[in-house]
Parts: structure tokens; sequence; C-alpha cells
């Protein structure tokens, strides 16, 4: 038995040789010894023995030793050589269930790997036993790695948030010039207080039958707020786009439409702050009333409408809209409540800030990227709309042309193409702001990417029997 190892027991040395690990006691300098020696590779051949089996005195030697001894002498090379052999490093076996739902897991979201975060955000997450915090990071892994593979999937084009964000200034600077054109002018003033006086009585028989359910007072009152029938079917169309945007999980429209209504009913309080010159007498109130309150929630229920729906849905939601602003447009003047400005300029604000708001679309705001495609009834419906609008526009600014004579005289004449002008005006900036607004929205929530399809495939069409 060598200096470097003692046995207490010699029975504790088993049969084929190796001694348990609580037998062996090895000195602590002695292996601290052992172990810088290891770190040198060249002290294994240079300390090897001598003497060599191929003398024979060697061998007779070990011939002529005890059969105890010839028990003993495996047990300090098979100690020596464990304490040279490094410990393995122990790996966890995965448990079948668990390798399962690992693929099952890569299987249904097959970009999670690209965008996997880094170790040490690895052991963070592996700490944090939340079920939330985990699904939270694992969308944030999937958008990841979308936007790895194609930033389109998590993003709209750069160009499409560029026009989203010109034509809604564009949109606010119109509404404003229309403002001052109609307030600070005498023309202007002339024209609003001939519509205002008798638009009712110039309406079609179909035109009044629409506008007769919301020109009614007020129907009830809620904590001394009174409340109208536009007000309760404007309250419900804004609840039902906000069930559908919540049942479609699409949280950053959430907030889109949060901040977008913000805006537009902070721009109600422009009513007491825009000034009204004295410039003629008028039959209408000498106070400022732009923009109509009435109009601007209208349009944010459509809006919203608009914002909610998937793809499929958006051109009828953009009709619905255009009609339902135009009727209450319509019915907050025959009511002599507003004046025309005060409607187009509420048409024009609501559509500004609308666009405004989908520039910073991305993510759970946009259409799945599995259900993304080119929408012929957005185009059809979205080109109709805008033209129509366009159209409409410059009749009516076409026939305030030709009336601007005897606006100053309070001619009927005048008065007629007044009334003309009006609906032609308020039917045109509501279909073009739908029509924008529908366009627009199909190219940041759903634009074409270069991944294409990014799911399961296409079902093959059926073939007719």
């Amino acid at each position: 038995m060598s200096e470097e190892q003692r046995v207490d027991d010699p029975a504790e040395i088993s049969r084929d040789g190796a001694i348990p690990p609580d037998a062996v006691q090895v000195s602590g300098d002695r292996a601290d010894a052992a172990t810088s020696a290891e770190r040198l590779p060249s002290t294994e051949t240079t300390d090897a023995p001598a003497d060599t089996p191929n003398e024979p005195d060697t061998a007779a030697a070990s011939d002529t030793t005890s059969s105890g001894a010839s028990a003993s002498d495996p047990a300090p090379e098979q100690a020596r050589s464990s304490a040279k052999q490094e410990p393995e490093p122990v790996v966890p076996q995965a448990s079948p269930a668990s390798a399962w739902s690992a693929l099952e897991t890569i299987a249904d979201h097959p970009l999670r790997a690209l965008g996997s975060p880094a170790p040490a955000a690895r052991k963070r997450k592996a700490a944090a036993p939340d079920e939330h915090a985990a699904a939270i990071d694992d969308e944030a892994d999937i958008e990841r790695g979308l936007a790895r593979r194609d930033p389109l999937t998590v993003r709209p084009r750069v160009l499409s948030r560029v026009l989203c964000a010109v034509f809604g200034v564009l949109m606010i600077a119109i509404s404003f010039g229309a403002w001052w054109i109609a307030v600070r002018t005498e023309d202007g003033q002339s024209y609003e207080d001939m519509v205002f006086s008798g638009f009712h009585d110039s309406l079609p028989s179909w035109a009044s039958a629409l506008v007769a359910p919301f020109i009614s007072r007020n129907i009830t009152s809620i904590a001394g707020h009174p409340l109208n029938f536009t007000v309760i079917v404007s309250a419900l169309l804004i609840v039902v786009a906000a069930v559908v945007m919540l049942v479609r999980k699409r949280w950053w429209l959430v907030g889109q439409s949060a901040v977008f209504a913000a805006l537009c009913f902070a721009s109600t309080y422009l009513k007491g702050v825009l000034p009204r010159p004295f410039i003629i007498n008028t039959v209408s109130q000498p106070a400022n009333s732009a923009p109509s309150g009435h109009t601007m929630l209208a349009v944010v229920a459509g809006v919203l409408l608009l914002f909610a729906v998937p793809r499929g849905c958006r051109a009828w939601m953009a009709l619905v809209g255009a009609a339902y602003a135009l009727v209450i447009g319509l019915s907050v003047i025959a009511g002599a409540w507003h004046r025309p400005v005060d409607v187009v300029m509420s048409l024009l604000l609501a559509g500004g800030f609308a666009l405004l708001a989908m520039a910073f679309t991305r993510t759970s705001g946009m259409d799945a990227p599995g259900k993304r495609a080119s929408s012929p009834s957005v185009q059809i419906v979205g080109t109709v709309m805008i033209t129509a609008g366009v159209l409409c526009c410059c009749y009516a600014a076409y026939i305030m042309w030709q009336i601007e004579p005897g606006l100053s005289l309070s001619a009927s004449w005048a008065s007629v193409g007044a009334h003309v002008s009006t609906f032609a005006m308020i039917a045109g900036a509501s279909s073009l702001v739908f029509g924008m607004l529908l366009a627009m929205r199909q190219i940041t929530a759903s634009p074409l990417s270069r991944a294409g399809l990014v799911g399961a495939p296409p079902a093959p069409p059926k073939k007719k029997r």
C-alpha cells in the first residue's frame, strides 16, 4: 500500500479490487500536490517508475507477493485514476411529457426561436413562475421572431405611416381653413345664416324621415346630463366596437382608439375658445358653435367600428359610418343646433385625428400575419367613396361660387343654392373622410409582406360537381 493512501480495515476492500469511497482518506497536503501535478502535462511521463514489466526482477517480486497484497495492488491505481478524472456534468433528463409539450410549442409558433432571449433573460424567465409574465415573454419572443423574419409583420410600411400623418395634418388644416372662411368673412356668415334659417324645409321627404328621430329633444338625463337619440345610438356603437376589439385581443388597437377618442373629446372645447366676430346681423346665435359635438360623437362611433372589425367587414363599416355621420350632420343643421361649418369641421377634425392615430399602428393593432390579403371590397368601396366625396365637395364649391353675388342680398335663388350645396358638402365630406380612413386602415393593418401568409397554407379551391 502506498504512502499516499491509508485503509482502515483491509476487509473493506472488495473482491474486485474496488475501495469504497469512505475507506480512502487522502491527506490535504498530498491531495493538493496531486492536483497541482495533474495540471502539468509532463509530470505523468517524468514521474513514471523506472522499473518496467519486462525486467525479470520485477516480475519475480510481483509473483512472491502475498494474496492480500495482490488484492490491494489495484486499489491505489484505481484511487489515483479516480482522483485524476474530473466529474462529468449532470444533465437533467427531460420527461417525455415536457419534451412533447416543447415540440408542440415550437410547432404552434415556429418563429419563436428566432426571437429567443439571451441566456440571462432565459434564467430570469425560468426563475419567474408567474404564468402571466411567462405569457408576456412568449408574446415578446414571437414578436421579435416575426420582426427578424420580416419587419412588415409587426409594423406597417414607413410610407403608409407617413401618408397617414400627412393626410391627417392636411384634414385638420382644411377644417380650420373652412372655419376661417365661414366665420371671418361677410359672405361666409351670410351663407351660414341663410342655411340656418330654412334648411329643414328644403330637405326632401326621405331625408326628413331619416333625420326626424335625431331632431327630437332630450329623451332622458343621467346625472344631470341630457341624453337624446344621437347620444344613445352613438354610445351603443362605441360599446360594440370596444367589445369587438377586446374579443379579438387587439390590445394596441384599444390604446389607439382611446387616444383617438380623447383627442376628439378635447377638440369639442374649441367651441368656447374659437372666436366669432360680429360682421353682419344674423338670425343664428352670435356665439361660436364649431365644432359640433353630436357630429363628432357620431364620427367617433363610426371610426371605432371601422377600426374594430376584421378585413372582410371594413368596407361595410365604412359605408355605415359615412351614412350615420351624414344623417347626424344633417339633423343638427335641420334642428337649428349648428351651422354647416360646424359639421364640416367636426368631420375633418375627427378624420384627421383618426389618421394620426393610424400612423402609430403596430403589432396587435394590425391583422394577424396569417390572415392578411388584399381586399377587393376595400379597394372598390374605398375608391368609390373617395371619388364621390371629391366630386361632391367640388360640386358644392361650384354652387357656392355661383350664388356668391346673391349672398349679401339674401336672394331667394341664392337660398336654394345654399341648401343644395350644404347637403352636397356634408355628404361629400362624410364620404371622403370614411373613404380615406378605409384605405389607410387597410394599408396599415394588413400590409402584404415578404413573408406572405405565415401560418397554415390556404385551402385549395373546391371543385364544383
